[in-house]
This record gives structure tokens, C-alpha cells and sequence, in this order.
């Protein structure tokens, strides 16, 4: 999953409609002018992704329902986006770019929350920066969408931000903290040497990179590093390649799919005693769960991944959070996720309710979110720095439970990054 040229395409746009209808320009006044203002979110509903997607989403819709559709003296429009397309089951670069500019064109429009792809999120960025619109991802871990340290690419993060001025926010801690706590976990496992696979994108590759640069912080050894097309026909040379490296685990960085799928199958039929680990875009039912299309029950024991936390284990806000999604979705196990997509909107509807007369100002709204500092939150206290990175720092290290949903151990806190 790479970058790709920035086209519009036709978009299937749904609209969710809270409280009310109608738009807004900026500047609104108490004298008859409509007080509303839009809110996006674009995230993948169809395919493999939307195991994360749709939880992400209902997150979404329970934060603004839990608040009747207002943020202050605000009726919020709220306009759910799919960037991904039937076709490839997948964010599409094409579908993400005219959700971008349906955002970006809408002088209504205040907040953008997505995308949940680090490289969708390389195709929306710019578009939206360039209209001054804020977004905020619940995930995008990629370290060179805010970060020109240690992982990214030449250009980055700076190719994102034609404005100068970053509009650019996430809430999950970037991979440089991911992939600290990904060694950590093969460590504690006990993990001699492992080799690495990626699936050739930016989150994908730039996770493999971080592992390769951090491996030496925590005393594992990369025996090798290889990007692989998700959509091959078959792993089965690969994997008979790592099985005759003397490999004890196995790490697969990249988002879930069928090939992520059976790249884990060959790999366990080479090395059938090998742990598999990965990072959050893995770490989602689609595939941990056989009847989803997931592995096989037989690799669940093996498997491990990590993915946000969710706020503490046992915490009040976690149990709070987790009791309304129950009652309305039905899902006592959600996506990890979906507490991010959840505390994204209450952010952004807290944003606008604080700015009160101004909440229908891009620029207002854009400033406020990067000046939030000591936020409780269902995920936990946390800010943002200059660069829109989140202040958390810990990762939830995930198995799988007994009806293939991410079953939280533990809580990893690095205490050393490379950036």
C-alpha cells in the first residue's frame, strides 16, 4: 500500500445527520444565520479493513449520539465517508482523494476524522491541509506523516503540509514507539532470531524499518528483513527461505488481508513451533478469527500483536466506554479501536463547544486541538505535541481470545525509542 497520485474519483457518500440539518459559513452570529458545522470521517467500511473500520465508526456515532448531536451552541452535520472501494476490498487512493476534497470544499466543514491507513492518510493530508480543515486519525502510525526523525523518508513530513502549517492529528502513539513495544514483546517471549516481512507500504515498511533500527535497544536479533507483494499467489518459497535460517519468530508488519493471511499460514507450515507477531494492522478479528477469513485456530496460540491499549485495563473511563458500546452495537469485545474513533469525535465536539462563537472557524479549531494538553480521555491523559503526535506512549499487546477478537495481556511502555 503506497502513496499514490492525487485524483478525485465519484464517492458513495453516506450522510448521518444529527440534530438537525443545514450548513454554516464562517463567522455564524446569533442573528438567524444557521448554527451548524460539518464533520467527516473517512475510514475503510468494505473489505478486510473494516473489521477496524466499522468499529471505528460506531465510536464515532456513540460519541455524538451520547451528546445529542451538539457541541456547545453547535448542531453538528456529521457525513460519514468510505475510502475504500468494493473492487479491491481496500482503501482505494482514488476514493480517499474525492473524500479529501468533498471535506476540503465544504465551507462548513471543521474537522475530518481519518483516515485509519497510514497511506490514505499520505493521500488526504495534503488536500486538507491546503483548505485548513483539521483531521484526526485514530490511527495512521506511520512516523513520517508528522516526523522527519528516525524512519521516515526523504521529504516527509514536510511533502504533507504545502501549507506550512501541520492540520495533521493522531491519537495512537507513532511506530517508533510500536515498534519498541513490538520488541519488547518478542523478548519477553523469548525470541532468539526473527524475520521480518512487510507488505511493501508505508505503515508496513516503515514499521519493518523501525525494528531493524531499534532491535539493538532491546537485545533481539532481525535474521532478515523482506518486503513481499500481499497479493502473490503463494509464500511457500518464503517461508521454506525462513524456516532454513534458523528464524525462532516470525514479525509481519502491514495491514490485514488475505495474503497477510496466508503468508502466516506458510510460515507456520515451515516452522510449525514459530511465534507469530505483528503490529496493530493485524491486531483486528479479521485475522485472528478463522471464520472471518482469518488463521487457522491452530496459530492462535502462537499469535501475538500489538495495538492501542484503550485506555487502562480495569480503568473507570475503559468500563464506562466499553458498557454504552455493549448496550448500543451488541459487541462486549470491540476493536481496540474503537475507543479512538470515540474519543475523536468527543475531542473535536469538546473543540468546538469550548470555542464557542468561533467553533465555525477552521483556523480556530485547528489551533485549539493542538493546544489540548492534560485531556482525560477513555484512552487516556494525553496532548499533542507541535507536530500533532499524541503524548501516549504505551501500546497493548494483544492475543487471541476465544472468539477471535484482540484479547489485551498487557500494557507496554517502552522506555527507549530511536526518535
Amino acid at each position: 500500500m503506497r502513496a499514490f497520485p492525487l485524483h478525485c474519483a465519484g464517492a458513495l457518500v453516506t450522510l448521518l445527520v444529527l440534530g438537525g440539518c443545514g450548513g454554516s459559513t464562517a463567522g455564524n452570529t446569533d442573528s438567524g444565520a444557521s448554527r451548524t458545522v460539518d464533520v467527516y470521517s473517512s475510514l475503510p467500511l468494505q473489505g478486510t479493513s473494516s473489521s477496524q473500520g466499522d468499529p471505528i465508526l460506531n465510536g464515532i456515532k456513540l460519541a455524538l449520539a451520547q451528546a445529542d448531536g451538539r457541541a456547545g451552541r453547535w448542531t453538528v452535520v456529521y457525513k460519514s465517508l468510505d475510502d475504500s472501494s468494493g473492487a479491491s476490498g481496500k482503501w482505494d487512493p482514488a476514493q480517499t482523494a474525492a473524500d479529501a476534497q468533498k471535506a476540503a470544499s465544504d465551507p462548513s466543514a471543521v474537522l475530518y476524522i481519518g483516515e485509519l491507513d497510514s497511506d490514505a492518510s499520505a493521500v488526504s493530508i495534503p488536500i486538507l491541509n491546503e483548505a485548513g480543515v483539521a483531521q484526526i486519525s485514530p490511527a495512521s502510525t506511520y512516523v513520517g506523516l508528522t516526523t522527519a526523525g528516525a524512519g521516515s523518508a526523504t521529504g516527509e513530513p514536510m511533502k504533507y503540509d504545502p501549507t506550512g502549517t501541520p492540520t495533521f492529528l493522531r491519537l495512537a502513539p507513532i511506530d517508533s514507539v510500536q515498534g519498541a513495544a513490538d520488541l519488547i514483546a518478542m523478548k519477553r517471549a523469548g525470541c532468539q532470531k526473527v524475520a521480518v516481512a512487510d507488505d511493501g507500504g508505508i505503515y508496513g515498511a516503515g514499521l519493518a524499518r523501525m525494528l531493524q533500527l531499534e532491535h539493538g535497544l532491546y537485545g533481539v536479533t532481525i535474521a532478515s528483513t523482506t518486503a513481499l507483494d500481499p497479493a502473490a499467489t503463494s509464500f511457500a518459497s518464503y517461508a521454506a527461505t525462513v524456516g532454513a535460517s534458523g528464524a525462532d519468530c516470525f514479525f509481519f508488519a502491514g495491514a490485514v488481508s488475505a495474503g497477510a493471511v496466508a503468508l502466516t499460514e506458510a510460515i507456520h507450515a515451515a516452522l510449525p513451533a514459530a511465534k507469530i507477531f505483528g503490529g496493530d494492522g493485524i491486531c483486528t478479528s479479521a485475522f485472528m478469527n478463522a471464520k472471518l477469513g482469518g488463521v487457522p485456530r491452530a496459530i492462535d496460540s502462537l499469535l501475538q500483536c500489538t495495538g492501542p491499549p484503550g485506555g487502562m485495563p480495569g480503568s473507570a473511563s475503559r468500563s464506562v466506554f466499553l458498557k454504552a458500546y455493549t448496550a448500543k452495537y451488541g459487541d462486549p469485545h470491540p476493536d481496540p479501536y474503537a475507543a479512538y474513533g470515540y474519543e475523536a469525535m468527543k475531542l473535536g465536539l469538546d473543540t468546538i463547544a469550548r470555542l464557542g462563537r468561533r467553533g465555525d472557524l477552521r483556523s480556530a479549531v485547528r489551533a485549539a486541538l493542538f493546544s489540548t494538553v492534560g485531556r482525560r480521555s477513555v484512552i487516556g491523559t494525553y496532548g499533542f505535541r507541535a507536530t500533532g503526535d499524541t503524548t501516549l506512549d504505551s501500546y497493548g499487546l494483544y492475543t487471541a481470545g476465544p472468539g477471535g477478537y484482540p484479547l489485551l495481556v498487557r500494557t507496554i511502555t517502552p522506555p527507549r525509542t530511536v526518535a
